[in-house]
């Protein structure tokens, strides 16, 4: 386990922090031990566990908890615990109601005897074995509605997501074993497919910011159709590999990576899903992080583009030499180099502030996979975890401005 921050410290600045602590002027907390003045306070939503262990990823993710801290790095704490208290069980951090009063909460169960059926045979078998759900946590509460299990239509639930118009939610359920977009109500009530009929696995669902279309990937191509799955459309790249679509926070764009599996770029087209552009090239990334230090068969994350706020850019991750360093990309193509890192360093799964000024990313370049906050540049990057060595943080979502 890493040495804690005030063992850290000097002597003399050890009596200072703990005399102004008792004068109630300092704040001590996990990652940093006073209060920052110089940078945004907003909460972030996280995934954290275990990253050592040589089992197999499933030894693994049953130490994943979803976790609460403040961007400075202070007040962390575990989300949802009584979701994880069966065994072989744990949570992850899924996303924020529009509010920010609320987080999703994914619970997630798998018996050993599937976990090991999987490693044996290297591929997932999620039509058993499995009991996943998507959760809301109110936070001024405590109280924990599961959305999914309400009128059950799967074991494998996913992806929730708030429609625009306040009118439910979106998520991906397993349907037999191929992913489905679904909506239902408010209440959990009235699921149904709006898959337009497709037979395809399906991923990567949202809905554009007017609440009009929702857009996905089916069998690694681009749809996008009506919220009904009416007027269902595939956008035509030419490519066998299109993944993780996303509307521009204006709703005139669409981002995703395009190409081949393991070789894609981020390219946009218009809401109509013409004009397609390739943005940037990712100079050899594969396009994944490894989590794990001894890799599973399916132990990598996605690590794609997300946009700015204003939607004049795109973040994303290149390599550059030997190292993943953190981009940014105009849409009329020009490109910043965010990051640059001594070899081996990599950065993951950047996510800019409601604000649009700060951006929260992903990195082991203390030599622990940890999350950051840098200004909307990458400069002055301080560290908001602090995971003991053998763990690691995860997809970080900032909450909603008020």
């Amino acid at each position: 386990m890493t040495t804690p921050r005030w063992a850290r410290l000097g002597t003399q600045s050890i009596w200072l922090v703990l005399l102004l602590a008792a004068l109630g002027t300092v704040t001590l907390g996990l990652a940093g031990a006073a209060e920052n003045t110089d940078g945004p306070t907003n909460l972030i939503g996280y995934t954290e566990g275990r990253n050592d262990l040589p089992m197999g990823q499933f030894s693994n993710w049953v130490t994943n908890r979803a976790c609460l801290v403040r961007a400075d790095g202070l007040g962390r704490r575990v989300l949802a615990e009584e979701l994880a208290r069966e065994e072989n069980s744990w949570t992850q951090f899924g996303g924020w109601a529009p509010d920010g009063n609320q987080a999703v909460i994914l619970s997630l169960w798998e018996s050993p005897e599937n976990a090991a059926w999987e490693r044996a045979n290297r591929t997932f078998r999620m039509t058993e074995g499995w009991l996943v759900d998507s959760c809301l946590l109110d936070l001024a509460t405590g109280k924990i509605t599961n959305l999914t299990a309400i009128d059950r239509v799967s074991i494998y639930n996913t992806g929730l997501f708030f429609l625009p118009d306040g009118s439910g939610y979106g998520f991906t359920p397993l349907i037999n074993g191929v992913s489905k977009p679904y909506m239902m109500d408010l209440d959990g009530h009235n699921k149904r497919d709006v898959s337009g009929k497709g037979g395809g696995f399906a991923y990567g669902y949202s809905a554009s910011p007017d609440g009009k279309r929702i857009t996905y990937h089916e069998d690694y191509q681009i749809y996008i159709s009506h919220v009904d799955g009416s007027d269902k459309r595939r956008i035509e790249t030419g490519n066998p590999f299109n993944f993780a679509p996303q509307w521009s926070p204006d709703g005139e764009w669409l981002l995703f990576v395009s190409g081949a599996h393991y070789d894609c770029h981020p390219h946009v087209v218009n809401k109509d899903g013409t004009g397609l552009r390739k943005l940037a090239d990712r100079g050899g990334y594969r396009g994944v992080v490894e989590r794990l230090k001894y890799p599973d068969f399916h132990s990598e994350s996605s690590d794609v583009p997300v946009w700015a706020r204003d939607g004049r850019s795109v973040y994303y991750t290149a390599m550059m030499g030997e190292r993943i360093e953190l981009m940014r990309v105009s849409l009329d193509g020009q490109v910043q180099q965010l990051t640059d890192s001594p070899p081996s360093v990599r950065h993951y799964h950047p996510s800019p502030s409601p604000d649009g000024r700060w951006l929260l990313f992903g990195s082991d370049r203390s030599g622990v996979m940890q999350l950051y906050v840098a200004r909307a540049d990458g400069s002055a990057a301080r560290p908001v975890t602090d995971v003991p060595a053998g763990s690691c943080a995860m997809h970080g979502h900032w909450q909603p401005a008020d």
